[in-house]
C-alpha cells in the first residue's frame, strides 16, 4: 500500500469544494483549494469559515488561483455545476495529474472524456447547503446512499477506486462505488430537474409556494414521468430509492415534498442563494435530460 500522503485538490471553492476542503483538512490530510476572486480573498485572510452546530470557527486550508501544468496531485477534484464542467475541465486539460473526479450533476460523459481522456473518474457529492456572508453552512449526508458516489465509467473496481475508497474511510466519509455511474447520474437528473417548478423568471418561490399545492402537484407529476421515461429508454433507475419515487402516489410525493420543506436546512439548499445561482445548470439539465431521452426512442 502506498504510504507516501496523497496531495489532493479541489478545484473550485463553492459550496461542495469547500465542504470537502474542510473534512479532508480536518483530517490532516494534505488538501489544496483552488479559488478565484473575492472568494480566494477571503480564504487567504480568515481561512475556510465555517458553522459548526451554531458557532463560527475557521481553519487554514492551502489555495492556488491557478494551477501549473507539472503541479501535480494524486486526485483532482472537480465540484463545479454541470454547466461549468466543461470550462473547468478545459482550465486542467493539460496538468499531468492522473485522476479527475468530477462531483456534479450530468447524462453522460463524451464531450469530458474528449477534454482529459480515462483520466476522467465521475462521481458526485454526498454534501449541500449554502455560503452567507463567506461562511459555509453545509453538511453531508448521514447514510450510505446520501454519502460520495463513483465509479469507472466501464464499471471496474480499478486501484484508483480502491484509492479513493481509502482515502474517504480514513476522514470517516460514508461513499458508495457504483458500478453503473451514468445510470446513477441519468436517474438522479430525472430527480433534480423538477426543481425548475422552484424557479420564477428572476428568482424563487417564496416557501409558501413551494409547499403548495399547485407546486408540489407539478413536481410528483414530473418525478413520476420522467423515472419513466428512464424505464423506457432501457436505463436502470438507480438506487432503489429513486426507482420507488416513480412508483408512489402523488399525494405521498407532495407530503414527501412538504416535510423536506419544513426543514431549515433542505429549505435554504432548495430555495437559498446555492439554489438561484443553480439555475442555469437545471434548465440545461431539463434540456439535455429530455434531448438524451427523445434520441433513444
Amino acid at each position: 500500500m502506498n504510504t507516501k500522503p496523497h496531495r489532493l485538490l479541489i478545484f473550485g471553492a463553492g459550496v461542495i469544494g469547500s465542504v470537502y476542503a474542510l473534512r479532508l483538512a480536518q483530517s490532516g490530510l494534505d488538501v489544496t483549494i483552488l479559488a478565484r476572486g473575492k472568494r480566494l480573498e477571503a480564504l487567504k485572510r480568515d481561512g475556510l469559515k465555517y458553522n459548526d452546530n451554531g458557532s463560527i470557527k475557521q481553519i487554514s486550508i492551502n489555495t492556488i488561483e491557478k494551477l501549473d501544468n507539472d503541479d501535480i496531485y494524486d486526485f483532482i477534484f472537480v465540484p463545479v455545476r454541470y454547466d461549468q464542467a466543461e470550462s473547468a475541465l478545459s482550465a486542467i486539460k493539460h496538468n499531468r495529474s492522473k485522476t479527475i473526479v468530477t462531483f456534479t450533476n450530468t447524462i453522460g460523459y463524451d464531450s469530458w472524456l474528449e477534454i482529459v481522456g480515462d483520466r476522467l473518474l465521475p462521481g458526485f457529492p454526498g454534501a449541500g447547503g449554502d455560503i452567507k456572508e463567506d461562511v459555509l453552512y453545509a453538511q453531508f449526508g448521514s447514510e450510505k446512499h446520501q454519502g460520495t458516489i463513483f465509479g469507472e465509467i466501464n464499471g471496474l473496481t480499478t486501484e484508483r477506486v480502491k484509492e479513493l475508497s481509502q482515502i474517504f474511510e480514513s476522514v470517516d466519509l460514508h461513499y458508495e462505488i457504483q458500478k453503473d455511474i451514468q445510470a446513477f447520474h441519468i436517474s438522479h437528473t430525472a430527480l433534480a430537474i423538477v426543481n425548475k417548478h422552484f424557479y420564477t423568471n428572476d428568482g424563487m418561490v417564496d416557501i409558501e409556494t413551494a409547499r403548495s399545492v399547485s407546486t408540489l402537484s407539478k413536481i410528483a407529476a414530473d418525478i413520476k414521468q420522467n423515472i419513466h421515461l428512464v424505464e423506457q429508454a432501457g436505463i436502470p433507475v438507480i438506487p432503489p430509492e429513486t426507482k420507488a419515487m416513480g412508483e408512489l402516489p402523488d399525494n405521498d410525493i407532495i407530503s414527501r415534498y412538504r416535510q423536506m420543506l419544513s426543514n431549515d436546512f433542505i429549505i435554504d439548499v432548495k430555495l437559498g442563494n446555492h439554489a438561484i445561482s443553480q439555475k442555469a445548470e437545471i434548465m440545461l439539465l431539463d434540456e439535455m435530460f429530455h434531448k438524451m431521452i427523445s434520441a433513444r426512442r
